[in-house]
């Protein structure tokens, strides 16, 4: 899927594109058309009806394996932990949902939990962070932090192991990268073994192809952008802030990466720009592009998702060794 280079333009090209993923995009498009808007009729409707399984996203089954954990998280909130382990994990998978900062839950991952403890031996432990516009910036940043100092502290006694990853989807994904540079400026500890950040919003300021994408609504649109980071951000916050925009941060001593991204993504560039950056200060980075692969392409049945799983299962098992 990723040609000869990650950065061969055949893959950008609109022939690249399997009928299959654009049969997945048509639907994708169908499901979402005349959907309420979250900032219309409240977050938290929103939030209730994906809950159910309504909208574009498959409905995730519960596991029946997970548990939950609650850690001490700053000025004395209390941080849930949605824990899905092996017998006897090689490592641990420090996953952040999706959602924008504002939808999505940590229970609504286990299958992808249970598929990553399966294939990697890992213990995914997920964080339950808070949203906003309820708990605006810097609350969720802060609960990621205090789950990943946790892990730094607890992972061995908890686990067995020391081994660490991070990782999510998204706003996930940028909340995996604002909590590794936390984790090294605010805690000197840089000792993740590797990051999977699958199609991340790193530059809140909004790169061009989060500018551009337009109203076509194949997930996340460029008002969806918008919107999302205004709840998430109060007024008056420099976006360009590293700890706001992590693709303007300084990357030493970052860990092994592996950027997904699909090329029908309002957030190419976020992916493309944090990839060749994160070479640039001399770290290790893989970078997977998927042919016409939408903004959340692997939560749906379909080659391109199973590879670019496969792929991620495969980069975090290498990683913890």
């Amino acid at each position: 899927m990723s040609g000869n280079t990650p950065f061969d333009p055949a893959l950008f090209r609109p022939e690249a594109i399997t009928a299959e993923t654009r049969a997945i995009n048509d639907a994708i498009i169908k499901a979402m058309a005349g959907m309420e808007e979250w900032w219309d009729v409240g977050a938290q409707k929103v939030r209730d009806a994906r809950a159910r399984g309504e909208g574009a996203f498959p409905l995730a089954p519960k596991s029946e394996r997970a548990r939950t954990l609650h850690i001490e998280g700053k000025n004395g909130h209390k941080v849930p932990l949605r824990i899905i382990a092996p017998e006897n994990p090689k490592g641990v998978y420090l996953h952040i949902h999706g959602g924008g900062w504002v939808l999505g839950a940590a229970d609504q991952q286990d299958p992808m939990l249970e598929r990553i403890a399966a294939n990697a031996g890992l213990a995914c432990v997920s964080v339950e962070y808070r949203l906003a516009p309820e708990n605006p910036y810097p609350a969720g940043p802060d609960d990621c932090e205090a789950a990943a100092l946790w892990l730094a502290r607890n992972a061995k006694a908890e686990f067995g192991t020391d081994r660490l990853t991070i990782g999510g989807e998204s706003a996930g994904g940028h909340l995996s990268a604002v909590t590794l540079l936390r984790m090294r400026d605010r805690h000197g500890f840089t000792g993740f073994s590797g990051a999977n950040l699958v199609f991340g919003a790193f530059d809140l300021s909004m790169t061009p192809s989060q500018k551009q994408f337009g109203d076509e609504r194949l997930i996340l649109r460029t008002v969806d952008i918008a919107k999302f980071g205004d709840a998430f951000l109060p007024g008056g916050l420099d976006r360009r802030d590293p700890d706001i925009s992590p693709l303007y941060a300084d990357l030493r001593d970052m860990p092994p990466a592996l950027f997904t991204i699909g090329t029908r993504d309002a957030l190419l560039d976020d992916t493309l720009f944090m990839y060749s950056r994160w070479v640039a200060a001399g770290r290790e980075a893989e970078l997977a592009v998927y042919p016409g692969g939408a903004h959340g392409f692997v939560a749906f049945p379909g080659e391109i998702a199973r590879a670019a799983n496969a792929r991620a299962d495969a980069f975090l098992a290498r990683v913890t060794g």
